[in-house]
């Protein structure tokens, strides 16, 4: 199993700091460094930046909003990407949200799945280096009767096959991405439901397509906090807004992923106290609401030993990258913990 970090969101006052962690990850051999997009800083600026003061690690998107870009402008960013990088570059993507969706980019919330297998088959199509043309519900290439022709791409990405992976939590959405791309990206993921909640149904999808599930990459998003094993609920506490924000208020109360998951994972009656303090404006409510064992499962705490069992829990479920967030007040606490990272990685003998 290799090991990732995620640099979160460029802008939050720590950049200088997460150029050092991503540096750092690179000296100790982390396979992949990932990026984040919302509604602040893009993805594609921060990799393009972190790519040019590092050697070896990957980059990757975590994600690319397919609503903020069109398929050919993508192809053409992960092209560029994996040009300058030396064939470093992975291509994560996420429909986002309807709040983000429709309030940022303006552009409606509706056929995520359709959309998501439209926009993945015109960057393949487009990073083939054919001629581009297609024809589908959301996206045609070229318009019909204008003076639009078939164009190509000029860029020569490094490699033929840049990996694709898509931001998946719902069980339809799951099966496809097992379906249509090479890796999984997933948010809060307990180990112990990997299999019901995740796991089973990209395996369907990859059935679906005729493939196994060799070569495709799970990769978890686990935040990451080292301390003595006495202090884990410390350490839990440090994730409570974070837990909050994604279950409470990350999506109306129709329409929220992570409110959902947490539901499957056996958090009903929780996940709805939680969203109710949340959309009430009780944030601190809402985080005290979240319960202590559902951060545990959703993160990586404690001592390096604790932390190795948890790696083999995640290993023996069916993951085979986990994306690191190291948490800390200083940089020296951040790197660390992805010291940490990869000695426990060692010690669950994973690495």
């Amino acid at each position: 199993m290799q090991l990732g970090i995620n640099l979160g969101y460029w802008g939050a006052g720590m950049d200088a700091d997460n150029l050092a962690v991503a540096k750092e990850a690179d000296k100790l051999g982390y396979a992949v460094c990932w990026a984040a997009e919302a509604y602040g800083s893009d993805a594609a600026t921060v990799l393009s930046w972190v790519a040019a003061q590092t050697e070896r690690i990957d980059i990757g998107s975590a994600i690319f909003q397919i609503p903020a870009r069109q398929p050919a402008m993508t192809a053409m960013t992960a092209a560029t990407l994996d040009s300058l990088s030396g064939g470093r570059f992975r291509l994560g993507l996420g429909v986002s949200g309807p709040q983000v969706s429709e309030g940022w980019y303006g552009v409606k919330f509706d056929k995520p799945l359709a959309r998501t297998r439209e926009y993945v088959e015109i960057v393949r199509k487009a990073m083939t280096r054919e001629r581009l043309s297609y024809e589908g519900e959301h996206w045609t290439l070229p318009l019909p009767g204008g003076p639009g022709k078939p164009l190509k791409l000029t860029v020569h990405p490094q490699r033929e096959h840049i990996p694709l992976y898509v931001a998946a939590i719902g069980p339809k959405n799951l099966e496809q991405t097992g379906e249509i791309a090479d890796g999984a990206l997933l948010i809060f993921p307990a180990a112990e439901h990997l299999e019901e909640t995740a796991v089973r149904h990209l395996r369907a999808g990859r059935e679906k397509a005729g493939k196994a599930m060799d070569g495709f990459d799970i990769v978890p998003t686990l935040p990451l906090a080292v301390g003595e094993d006495s202090a884990v609920d410390a350490l839990a506490d440090m994730f409570r807004p974070y837990t909050a924000l994604y279950v409470g208020g990350m999506g109306s109360r129709k329409q929220n992923f992570y409110n959902q998951l947490a539901q499957r994972m056996g958090y009903e009656k929780e996940a709805a106290e939680i969203q109710d303090k949340y959309l009430a404006g009780d944030k601190d409510g809402a985080a005290a609401a979240v319960p202590r064992q559902l951060i545990d499962s959703t993160t990586l705490l404690g001592s390096v030993d604790r932390i190795a069992d948890r790696m083999q829990a995640y290993a023996a479920a069916g993951a085979t990258t986990l994306t690191l967030a190291p948490a800390g007040f200083t940089l020296e606490e951040r790197i660390t913990a992805l010291r940490a990272g990869t000695e426990a990685l060692e010690r669950a003998g994973l690495a």
